[in-house]
């Protein structure tokens, strides 16, 4: 969800020719959904043929790291059900090059799309689905192996240590305008804190599954893949959990400023777990259980940044209007509200899908 953005180098046909791509005429497409990297179509005879990207190290700072972590996976992620990528490899054999930036080509799948929001039951099924099978492939590794690619992402300690270090050095002003996100995040912490200790299997996870991280076909509306693979590391299932919930259940924009249009939608909800128990013994007793505060933790936590980042005179995220961070903040402690409201609601769903 970082916004720091880098500018594109005059010559992107140059960084390309050290990729091992066949020599053609290639043009280049910006696309500019992505928060992070920077990321090009490179386009042949009006048909994308690969994806160009360069890699934010002002956000990842080990890249070596973040492409071991990918090339270690993908070869794993290939089944009758899930699309497979590939990194194309440089004229050096190495994984990214290094050049105003560092860069690395990726495969191209036709006929894809991904969708930031969605009202459609099949789209949430499909995106439970995949998310399944990806835990599925990967759940025989040893998640240990890993390397954290932006070391305490989701570790609420870390996130509570920020904010109430930012609070106590923010502007007046500042903590005024945010009077109200500043109590509900001291009255919700101590709870989600004590939740974070619980005993779970670590896992690989994806870390930011948001459904726009999920490629589908253009043609029939399946899930391919996940995409946007940077953040690969260990972590608990209900981190992707609630991350597909918060951008699943919920059809409102990250910094929706009208809260009656953040909803969970329940038909939404359900139709996601429907296509995640596609693997009904993907899960443990313990993890499942932990499925509902999951779905509250992950909007929290997005939202906890924000606030922090905003007291912090919008340090981190990059902002188009002076209160966008307490924007993003107050829209997703929203839906983190109305997911706690449905915990039980969500309980019930998962005891009966999963039984």
């Amino acid at each position: 969800m970082e916004l720091i953005k880098n500018t594109m180098p005059t010559e992107p046909a140059k960084i390309l020719s050290h990729f091992n791509v066949p020599k053609n005429s290639y043009t280049f497409k910006a696309i500019t959904n992505g928060l992070i990297n920077d990321t090009y179509l490179v386009i042949v005879t009006n048909k994308p043929a690969y994806v160009l990207q360069r890699i934010n190290n002002n956000v990842f700072k080990n890249i070596a790291g973040v492409m071991q972590n990918i090339e270690q996976t993908l070869p794993l992620l290939n089944s009758d059900l899930y699309s497979s990528i590939h990194v194309i490899k440089t004229k050096k054999n190495t994984s990214y090059h290094k050049e105003q930036g560092f860069w690395r080509v990726l495969s191209y799948i036709n006929n894809s799309t991904t969708y930031n929001t969605s009202t459609d039951k099949n789209i949430a099924f499909e995106a439970g689905k995949i998310i399944s099978e990806f835990h599925a492939l990967l759940s025989p590794i040893n998640a240990t192996t890993y390397q954290d690619t932006i070391p305490d992402f989701h570790n609420l300690i870390y996130r509570n240590n920020q904010f109430f270090d930012a609070l106590e050095k923010a502007k007046k002003e500042r903590t005024t305008a945010a009077k109200d996100a500043i109590e509900f995040a001291e009255e919700l912490l101590p709870d989600l804190l004590d939740f974070c200790f619980t005993e779970l299997p670590i896992r690989v996870c994806h870390n930011d599954t948001k459904l726009n991280n999920i490629l589908f076909s253009k043609n029939t509306n399946k899930a391919l893949c996940l995409i946007d693979l940077d953040t690969l590391m260990k972590g608990y299932f209900y981190y992707d959990f609630g991350d597909a919930v918060r951008t699943i259940a919920n059809t409102a924009p990250e910094d929706e400023k009208d809260l009656s249009k953040i909803t969970f939608n329940k038909e939404l909800f359900s139709s996601f777990v429907d296509g995640l128990s596609t693997n009904k013994n993907l899960l443990s007793k313990d993890e499942i259980a932990s499925l509902p505060l999951g779905a509250v933790f992950m909007p929290f936590i997005h939202g906890l940044r924000a606030l922090t980042d905003y007291l912090q005179n919008d340090a981190y995220y990059k902002v188009a209007y002076p209160n966008q961070n307490l924007d993003r903040c107050v829209s997703l402690f929203n839906f983190s509200k109305k997911a706690l409201d449905n915990v039980d609601y969500m309980n019930a769903i998962l005891k009966k899908k999963f039984s």
